[in-house]
């Protein structure tokens, strides 16, 4: 495909739909979708429900995480936020370690998830073989404990 023309399509997808990817706050790729699985061997993949919820405000965009303090989280652009839980949607590369000082409960030394629930609010979903289904497994059980730990606050 000639270069630039699939990021074009897939830009255009979007735009169709009112707003750009890159208008919510979600960096845009330097190469289209194909080029990426074709060189780093991943897809980029995003659900078109979660970009319903970005539009809607039910779901903040922020920028890369830089640093997790023991209340607060600094982001790459120097804003910091306190959250009562982090749940790492980390896709097929994990360096949520390179964040984390203390990770043994939930990661190994190489970021591969050994569990979907970690200690003091820390979460991860996987895509492990299971694939997509594996990672609506994790997701409920996050969501579920959270309801738990927190009640009707969420």
């Amino acid at each position: 495909m000639p270069e630039g023309v699939e990021s074009n399509c897939e830009k255009r997808k979007v735009e169709s739909n009112s707003l750009s990817l890159f208008e919510l706050g979600i960096p845009q790729l330097e190469e289209g979708p194909i080029s990426v699985k074709i060189s780093k061997g991943r897809s980029p993949v995003i659900d078109v429900g979660a970009i319903d919820k970005i539009k809607l405000g039910h779901i903040k965009v922020l920028p890369e995480i830089s640093k997790i303090k023991e209340h607060t989280t600094v982001f790459d652009n120097g804003d910091e936020h306190q959250f009562d839980a982090i749940i790492f949607a980390t896709g097929y590369k994990n360096v949520a370690t390179k964040y984390l000082k203390d990770y043994n409960s939930i990661f190994l030394e190489d970021g591969t998830l050994v569990n979907w629930k970690g200690e003091n609010g820390l979460y991860a979903a996987r895509f492990s073989k299971k694939g997509i289904v594996g990672i609506s497994m994790d997701a409920i059980a996050i969501t579920d404990n959270i309801k738990t730990v927190k009640g009707d606050k969420i």
